[in-house]
């Protein structure tokens, strides 16, 4: 069941009050789930049951997506801001170094976050940041047309879309594989999170000048990336790899840019085997 914890998070304006709304479930070592831009914390739903026999799994709308609000004046949508107030929830979960999980969007946090020692390990599934300015152009060229997309369909529509496995590949089809294997349900809800998302203009806007370029010393890094990835394709992970030295790289092999639901027990056993 989503829960909502608000917490005091520095900016260079002062303390600003923070809202996140999470869901926590399972036992064992914390591990913290971040997801992809546009998206909510139930696109963990195919792994989570799966994780949570092993760790206390705490998966996050991140503020302004899903329904945590947005961030408050002061704290903007880059590294610089976002990685703060997720140390700050950490701290108001009473987190101490969690293992971190994140996609897309959440993979370049969980990223940034081993660089700055907040957690043990990052498992990071096609992670932003590694892109070249032909290959960020392309990426942010998908996003918007899928956030358009999704700001222009009636509800009506999107519901007899996701009826249909030609429909939901129409709505879903750039970030997963196999888009016939979500659910109706989940395709309408995540349609309508991408809708609604009040971060995804500037998160995008930020995203334009960043480049991850620094390694993540002393803390187990696993990057994970689906052989089917039409968004941020896999070449880019070879060049995570070596700003990362350290990390393990991991072929996930027909799976597409959010392989949660294309392989759930192939990507949790990489999310557990990172966390060990």
């Amino acid at each position: 069941m989503a829960e909502t914890i608000s917490f005091s998070a520095d900016t260079p304006s002062g303390p600003r009050t923070v809202e996140v709304v999470y869901e926590r479930i399972g036992g064992g070592e914390p591990l913290v789930l971040l997801h992809g831009i546009g998206h909510h914390l139930q696109v963990w739903d195919p792994v989570v049951g799966i994780l949570a026999a092993e760790r206390d799994v705490i998966a996050v709308d991140l503020p302004g997506y899903g329904l945590s609000p947005g961030l408050p004046d002061g704290i903007s949508y880059d590294l610089r801001g976002v990685v703060p107030v997720l140390g700050a929830l950490f701290d108001a979960l009473g987190l101490d170094r969690p293992h971190v999980a994140g996609n897309s969007l959440g993979g370049l946090l969980a990223l940034q976050l081993g660089h700055e020692k907040r957690v043990r390990s990052v498992t990071a599934l096609s992670p932003g940041g590694f892109w070249s300015e032909a290959e960020r152009r392309y990426a942010f060229g998908m996003l918007l047309a899928m956030r358009h997309g999704a700001l222009r369909l009636p509800d009506h529509t999107v519901t007899r879309l996701a009826r249909t496995s030609v429909g939901r590949a129409a709505l879903t089809g750039t970030i997963y594989a196999r888009p016939g294997r979500r659910s109706p349900d989940a395709v309408v809800a995540e349609t309508r999170a991408l809708r609604e998302a009040t971060g995804f203009e500037a998160t995008l806007a930020a995203g334009r000048r960043l480049r991850f370029t620094h390694d993540v010393p002393d803390v187990p890094v696993t990057i994970g990336w689906g052989t089917s990835d039409r968004l941020l394709v896999r070449g880019q992970g070879v060049r995570a790899k070596k700003v990362i030295p350290s990390a393990r790289l991991v072929r996930l092999p027909g799976c597409g840019h959010v392989p949660m639901n294309d392989d759930p027990a192939l990507v949790a056993r990489v999310i557990l085997d990172g966390s060990r």
